[in-house]
């Protein structure tokens, strides 16, 4: 029976609000292939005709003939983003945040997900373990670029044993047919102490280059460890020597990778650069900032678009207004530096910064994407707040307004009983945030 894909919503103008299409009614094929999911789906609708047959909400089925420019997009939005089920993770990574989260939360949190469609959709890292050789041959055949790959070591006995997967080590060779075929590539490497740090750095990065150009980058980024780790792997957290050693070894292959290849191609988190204690590199180190998702060159390229945004504003006077912005351990002293750069120039506006403990999941977790609610809260009622609390947009569940913990934004600003504006990720939209006047 062939799969019926759900519509939820028509793009006003788009060629199916044209044709009549609504949402309710059901894609059951293109070009008279059936459609198994989101790969099919985009492939098969990029030709210039189209033939769609759709079933509506009255149970009768309509065929829609199409003429239209080179991949321009019909405007369906689907129930199903992947038009499939989703693919749950196989492996048992001995490093799994989602292991490492207390009991009691939302269900979703739980889902461990290793779907290559997500890579292209959302930007996820797959491990290629849940890939048949069908994926990779729908991938190569519909050019579905770029994937982006937790590769973690090139090690294959070592990655069987950091997935928990005896098959992980095979699965390395997906990479070489992915290469093979042309198809763009990104990789990570979550290190862990005592693993596949050291000598197994320097070794993968290594097998690594010889990806490049096809592998455009290769991020390091440390493991999170929360507090909540009871019958797990035993890992440590890294030292500001061990983040030392390791930018040590990630600045070394860059330089390589200039001389040979024009680009640095390896990069470490920011993460590291803080541990170390060490300023975070230029903008031309990012290679054009490739896995900013990823923690890589966040700092630099906020810093950079905020100081330039604010030496577009020309100082002005108004009335006196305070501004409180609450961020992660992690941040919170580069948005220090920024504030007092930006009360420099806007003297009537008072900007304290709040740096917010995860005690949630442990104080080893100082990223703001993964603080809660609750710890807002209880580290911020009864102080002062001014007229306006900043937050920073990746507390928030995507497309909705609320925390990791099911806390609201309504019930955050109840709580705490001040105004609070959810900010954007670039220095602009800060900028913006701290300028914008307090409705009275």
């Amino acid at each position: 029976m062939a799969k019926k894909h759900v519509i939820e919503k028509i793009e006003p103008g788009s060629i199916a609000e044209e044709l009549g299409i609504e949402p309710g009614d059901a894609l059951l094929s293109v070009n008279g292939q059936e459609v198994e999911d989101v790969f099919d789906y985009h492939y098969l609708v990029n030709d210039e005709q189209v033939t769609l047959l759709v079933l509506d909400s009255r149970g009768e089925e309509w065929e829609f003939e199409i003429e239209k420019d080179y991949e321009e997009d019909l405007g369906i939005v689907f129930e199903n983003g992947l038009m499939d089920e989703y693919r749950s993770c196989r492996n048992k990574c001995i490093f799994c945040f989602i292991d490492q989260m207390p009991k009691g939360m939302r269900d979703t949190l739980y889902f461990k997900d290793d779907d290559s469609r997500l890579s292209f959709l959302q930007g996820n890292y797959v491990t290629l373990t849940n890939m048949s050789e069908k994926d990779i041959d729908r991938i190569i055949t519909y050019h579905l670029e770029p994937i982006n790959i937790s590769v973690h070591t090139m090690n294959p006995a070592l990655r069987c044993k950091m997935l928990s997967n005896r098959f992980a080590g095979e699965a390395l060779g997906k990479m070489q047919r992915l290469k093979e075929a042309g198809i763009l590539m990104n990789g990570q490497i979550v290190l862990c102490k005592g693993v596949n740090d050291g000598k197994e750095l320097s070794y993968s990065i290594e097998r690594l280059t010889e990806y490049i150009p096809v592998m455009q980058s290769l991020s390091v980024v440390p493991v999170g460890l929360t507090k909540h780790r009871e019958g797990l792997f035993p890992l440590e957290p890294f030292t500001k020597e061990d983040a030392r050693e390791v930018l040590g070894t990630v600045h070394a292959w860059q330089r390589k990778c200039v001389e040979k290849y024009g680009i640095h191609f390896v990069h470490a988190g920011d993460e590291w650069y803080f541990l170390a204690e060490e300023e975070v590199l230029p903008k031309e180190a990012y290679d054009g900032y490739l896995q900013l998702e990823n923690g890589v060159g966040m700092t630099r390229l906020l810093c950079d678009e905020f100081m330039e945004a604010l030496q577009k504003e020309e100082p002005c006077s108004g009335p006196s207004r305070k501004i409180t912005v609450a961020t992660g351990m992690l941040a919170a002293p580069v948005i220090k530096r920024l504030s007092d750069c930006f009360m420099e120039k806007f003297p009537g506006i008072t900007v304290r910064v709040e740096a917010i403990r995860n005690d949630f999941f442990g104080e080893r977790i100082t990223v703001s994407g993964l603080l809660t609610g609750q710890d807002l809260i209880a580290q911020l009622k009864g102080k002062d707040l001014g007229d306006r609390l900043l937050l920073p947009c990746n507390l928030l569940r995507s497309g909705e307004e609320t925390l990791l913990d099911d806390v609201t934004l309504d019930g955050l600003k109840k709580a705490l009983q001040v105004e609070a504006d959810i900010v954007k990720s670039s220095g602009q939209d800060l900028l913006d945030a701290l300028l914008r006047p307090v409705s009275r």
